[in-house]
């Protein structure tokens, strides 16, 4: 529905997601890495942060916490998917954890679903960003039979990056 209606508007439509990636040479590796992450984390901590999100006016964040509901028992919420940085953090609180296979087997189905655009991070930032470098990214290569779409840099007066590639428009006669 909300396609057509954007279709109907001469726009389309894009999808992307935010996910924290734990990459390994094996999935027994990657689930290691992923429980020394929250190792260190005492019930108190993970209470007091979940106090926290409760507070919070987000629809989003609401269904990241009833993912884990401030337990760490289960957080595998799905294959190869770890709702442990969650715990403690707010926002985007899922990482894909498994082996180089693992991990571009998930990432492809969210594609078959329609997702083009992923933002993808990890802790500590430089060492998971080589990983994910040498481990995953040549398991995804760009399709050579894919049309590359021109991407525009859309800045404003302050060098700030403008998402998508529409400006806003000045409205006149509104107030």
């Amino acid at each position: 529905m909300v396609r057509r209606r954007a279709e109907e508007r001469g726009r389309t439509l894009e999808y992307g997601i935010r996910l924290h990636v734990i990459v390994r040479e094996t999935e027994e590796e990657a689930k290691a890495a992923a429980d020394k992450l929250i190792a260190h984390l005492d019930d108190e901590t993970i209470a007091q942060a979940q106090k926290i999100f409760a507070r919070m006016d987000s629809a989003g964040q609401a269904r990241m916490s009833a993912l884990h509901n401030g337990s760490r028992d289960n957080l595998y919420i799905s294959q190869n998917l770890w709702a442990g940085v969650g715990l403690v953090r707010g926002g985007a609180g899922t990482a894909l954890v498994g082996s180089p296979e693992q991990v571009a087997a998930r990432i492809r189905e969210y594609q078959a679903l329609g997702v083009t655009n992923f933002i993808l991070s990890g802790y500590p930032h430089l060492e998971e960003a080589h990983r994910v470098a040498e481990l995953l990214l040549p398991l995804l290569p760009v399709s050579q039979g894919q049309q590359q779409r021109a991407r525009t840099l859309n800045t404003g007066p302050f060098g700030e990056t403008i998402g998508g590639d529409k400006r806003p428009s000045k409205q006149t006669g509104t107030r």
